[in-house]
């Protein structure tokens, strides 16, 4: 079983009407059912996948033994089955063992090709009849409790519909994947400038990334945008959104889908729950994400509205 890193020691917030402990009060405890999870894989690392579903069936036993009666059940969305095919490659039997040995139910959606990040989502949320969905990514690992801290947190905060945790590094330094809505300089900056000039820009990335706010002890309500490598929805949240804007086929559709959540519910991070991020940006992954990430760009800034500084 993967040891998550400690998380980095807090640092006291500068901003106290984005970093402040509790919600709505009096707000009334509901029961929250069963829970439905979503990964979309495309030609993944093995030994990655496989420590991705050690920790999330380790963090599904411990929310089934907390919450007698209740299930986690596990969509994967193959991706890069070809249109026709019978589903995963023999491949990544390591990985679904784990599952097996965790006794997590799954059920293997392939044979569409590779329709996009949050289409593969969305074809996985057309089956699900859950209280709570958990959009995860490939190369998460979770703490054993994270999902009992997750689905308690929205028992006790009916008002929030979507939640995000604390995510970091192998490390365990934070990654600050909440986000300010961002100018297109903040994203150039941050996405493709070497490190050696990235430092001239340190203060207008870190209000772009809501470092003074961000920390392992607060809960902030309302960050403007959530990444979409852990998004745990009330199902009817996500459901009534649609899922995630088809349009996009990678990148920004986590932008997106945030930007929407609020006209419905609050959105919440919740540092209680911890996980760590294995993935790298667009800039080091080759040409083809650089020009999907531009693709994606355009069609976010023309749905929400162009800032350029």
């Amino acid at each position: 079983m993967t040891t998550l890193p400690m998380p980095d020691a807090p640092a006291s917030p500068a901003n106290g009407e984005l970093a402040q402990v509790g919600g709505t009060m009096g707000a009334p405890r509901v029961q929250l059912d069963d829970l439905s999870v979503s990964v979309v894989i495309y030609r993944p690392d093995v030994d990655v996948l496989t420590r991705t579903f050690e920790c999330l069936g380790a963090a599904a036993r411990a929310f089934v033994a907390a919450r007698r009666g209740r299930t986690v059940s596990l969509s994967v969305v193959d991706n890069g089955d070809a249109p026709g095919g019978d589903g995963v490659s023999s491949g990544l039997a390591p990985a679904f063992a784990a599952l097996r040995a965790h006794g997590v139910p799954y059920r293997v959606i392939g044979g569409h090709g590779n329709v996009g990040y949050g289409r593969g989502h969305n074809l996985a949320l057309e089956g699900v009849g859950s209280a709570c969905h958990l959009v995860l990514n490939p190369d998460i690992d979770m703490e054993p409790e994270a999902l009992v801290e997750a689905v308690g947190f929205l028992e006790r905060h009916p008002e929030v519909g979507l939640l995000t945790p604390w995510v970091g590094d192998a490390d365990g330094r934070t990654q600050y994947l909440c986000r300010r809505f961002p100018a297109v300089l903040d994203l150039l900056v941050r996405g493709f400038l070497p490190a050696s000039l990235r430092s001239a820009f340190a203060s207008r990335l870190a209000r772009y990334e809501m470092r003074e706010a961000i920390n392992v002890r607060d809960v902030v309500w309302e960050p403007p945008i959530v990444s979409g490598c852990f998004m745990l929805f009330r199902t009817t949240v996500l459901k009534q959104l649609g899922g995630f804007d088809p349009r996009y086929f990678l990148y920004f559709e986590d932008y997106d889908l945030s930007l929407r959540t609020h006209a419905l519910a609050q959105v919440a991070y919740v540092p209680a729950v911890c996980v760590v991020h294995h993935g790298g940006g667009a800039s080091r992954k080759g040409f083809a994400h650089i020009r999907m990430f531009g693709v994606s760009l355009v069609k976010f800034y023309n749905r929400f509205g162009w800032k350029l500084v």
